[in-house]
């Protein structure tokens, strides 16, 4: 007969064992040498002390600055794909300009480019929309599509013709990426660039394409240039677009004419 009391025993040797094998916070610096081995399937408790010191260096420029640059060396040194994903999720949290270049480097390879634009998007420094345009001409179809929404989402104006080119591809998921990128940035060229592409726009995009430029006159009346917005929604209200198109366009411009200066 088993003996009752020996159950509780056994589970708690299981569970003493468990909490054995639960790998340690690793001191800083040991954290930072492990990205040069660290894959996926490691425990990511042996990277904890990184996270916590992003959080520390919070309002302190040096120790940051510090911390950056051995992330970004561990970057550009060559690390697995697991360890390049943990450093750019970091470096979109602290990187400045120090970390663009290692940053752009990845973004030609359609394994890594997601996620080096991913800390590309957030970082406030110029180079790095300089970066993300310098990507672009040289892109796939695919990366060529998160290269644009990237672009759209820092509302990069630089990249508008660069965008509005996009426009002419042959592959339709890259003219809506480009469309919705030139809605995002919003400036009266983006407008210009939708309100010219809708009226050729072939049928299969062109609701889409439509919708873009509702998002575009939108943003243009928030930023008070009702002249630019009515522009774009008197395009989309034409009788050669789709009729929730022509309805929704009409009520733009009815709030962009009731908009206070």
């Amino acid at each position: 007969m088993t003996n009752p009391t020996s159950i509780p025993a056994a589970a708690g040797s299981v569970v003493a064992g468990a909490q054995a094998e639960t790998p340690k916070e690793l001191p800083l610096d040991e954290a930072l040498q492990s990205l040069k081995t660290y894959d996926w399937g490691v425990a990511r408790e042996t990277l904890g002390s990184i996270d916590a010191a992003v959080n520390a260096t919070h309002g302190d420029a040096a120790a940051r600055a510090k911390l950056e640059k051995a992330l970004v060396d561990a970057l550009a040194g060559g690390v697995s794909r697991s360890a390049q994903d943990f450093i750019c999720r970091r470096l979109r949290v602290i990187g400045t300009k120090t970390a663009v270049n290692a940053l752009a480097a990845l973004l030609g390879d359609k394994e890594t480019s997601h996620i080096a634009r991913y800390a590309l998007e957030r970082l406030e420094d110029a180079a790095a929309g300089d970066a993300l345009r310098a990507a672009l001409p040289k892109a796939d179809a695919k990366t060529k599509q998160g290269l644009t929404g990237s672009l759209g989402v820092r509302r990069d104006k630089a990249a508008t013709a660069s965008i509005a080119a996009c426009l002419g591809d042959a592959d339709p998921l890259t003219v809506q990426a480009a469309c919705r990128a030139l809605a995002l940035i919003g400036t009266p060229e983006a407008a210009q660039a939708l309100g010219a592409f809708v009226k050729k726009a072939p049928e299969a995009v062109k609701v889409p394409v439509a919708d873009a430029g509702l998002i575009c006159a939108e943003r243009l009346t928030a930023d008070g240039d009702k002249a630019s917005a009515k522009s774009l929604y008197g395009v989309l209200a034409g009788s050669n677009m789709p009729k929730m198109i022509q309805i929704a366009a009409t009520r733009g411009m009815s709030k962009a004419d009731n908009k206070k200066e």
